[in-house]
């Protein structure tokens, strides 16, 4: 039998609805969040992530996958050292880092 597949990271970008005790400021109608999640594959990843939102009082609706830092690097993506110290950081610690919320609010 052969061992499991190595842990990589995978970021995300999931959309949350509101929920009370989300956290999101007065007057969001949701957010998205950029996310990075270890897991075999990025079907891991996203389950992870989900479930831990969930914990978190948090409604996510919807997540799309951006792939590993390498295939990120192969589409030419820019990735700063702060991204690549997070994604480290996911991967040591076995975890989904939330690095960014950004809040939607509907136009008036």
């Amino acid at each position: 039998m052969t061992g499991r597949k190595p842990q990589q990271v995978y970021t995300l970008l999931v959309e949350v609805g509101r929920k009370a005790g989300d956290g999101l400021p007065d007057g969001a109608t949701g957010a998205a969040l950029m996310a990075y999640a270890s897991g075999v594959d990025e079907a891991e990843a996203v389950r992870e992530t989900v479930a831990i939102l969930k914990q978190a009082d948090m409604a996510p609706l919807d997540v799309s996958g951006y792939g590993t830092l390498e295939e990120r690097l192969a589409e030419g993506h820019d990735i700063s050292e702060d991204e690549r110290g997070l994604m480290d950081r996911a991967l040591a610690e076995n975890a989904v880092i939330v690095a960014q919320v950004t809040p939607f609010f509907d136009e008036k």
